[in-house]
């Protein structure tokens, strides 16, 4: 069996994975004792395994996460009001399935765009597609669309995207047009696809920062109706996790002159070490390192 030309043709066919398997299989003698129709349906199976991770990275890279949050690295430590069960109960995306919404409130800093995106990226992983947005650029993207005759494409692409994460509502009062073109991509989007909406008001003040109140009645109806609400409490964690590499250090008394003598002596000898071109302190960051949980 001449081996270049079928791994050339599986790879002409755009079966790389297949192409990559069956190379392994070659160059293991434990592939051997497995029959044919195993062999194969490990090749398949590798193919079929390559063309997912594929997919994945591809919707991964559209959704444009505003960070790379994945629900098992959430703290579920710090006392926010982040129930384990119901978190990991919508990780599964069955929300997703039945077209409903998840709408997360909370303080500035507690967590709720990484809890956003951690939700978003679940969805993908289960082969729903998704999309970050922050709520303003929202805004601004449609007033710009309207004037350069995009905006009939890109309300057809929005309404497609299977999870939208629309970030940060309510930061500054909703113009009257603007909420109009809001509820245009809140209506196509209603019973058909499911929206995550963060902000920093209670739900029971949206009503407020989105402006004209009939507006507003038909935005909220939209979103809140059947909607999984997750209600974050507590301080920001960017400053807890600021904190936590300084300790709770006890004053020390002051140094015998002994102490001093030697403390001024180390001291002379580090800065004759230290280059004239590197001054004190250079390349060392002035803040701790941070954990990367939320």
């Amino acid at each position: 069996m001449l081996i270049t030309p079928t791994i050339a043709k599986l790879q002409a066919l755009s079966l790389g994975g297949m192409a990559r398997a069956f190379t392994e299989q070659l160059e293991s003698p434990s592939y051997a004792e497995l029959s044919f129709e195993e062999r194969l349906g490990l090749l398949v199976d590798r193919e079929a395994q390559d063309r997912e991770n594929r997919r994945l990275v591809r919707r991964l890279k559209a959704a444009k996460l505003r960070s790379d949050a994945v629900v098992e690295d959430l703290d579920f430590r710090a006392p926010r009001g982040l129930d384990r069960a119901t978190i990991l109960g919508l990780a599964e995306s069955h929300w997703v399935e039945a077209h409903r919404n998840v709408l997360v409130t909370g303080p500035t800093g507690v967590g709720k765009t990484f809890l956003a995106c951690a939700l978003a990226q679940a969805a993908i992983r289960r082969g729903h597609t998704a999309l970050y947005l922050r709520l303003p650029r929202l805004l601004d993207e449609l007033v710009l669309a309207r004037a350069d005759g995009r905006l009939p494409r890109l309300m057809t692409a929005w309404a497609k995207v299977g999870v939208l994460v629309l970030d940060d509502l309510g930061l500054q009062p909703v113009p009257p047009a603007r909420a109009a073109d809001l509820l245009e991509v809140i209506e196509d989007r209603a019973g058909l696809r499911s929206t995550i909406v963060t902000s920093q008001l209670p739900v029971a003040h949206w009503h407020e920062a989105l402006g004209e109140p009939t507006l507003a009645d038909a935005i909220l109806d939209r979103l809140v109706h059947g909607a999984h609400r997750l209600e974050l409490k507590g301080g920001s964690m960017r400053r807890a996790e600021a904190d936590a590499g300084v300790g709770d250090a006890t004053p020390a008394s002051d140094p015998t002159p002994e102490q001093a003598s030697t403390d001024r002596a180390g001291s002379a000898r580090k800065q004759k070490r230290r280059s004239p071109s590197s001054p004190a302190g250079a390349g060392v960051p002035d803040y701790p390192e941070t954990d990367e949980r939320r």
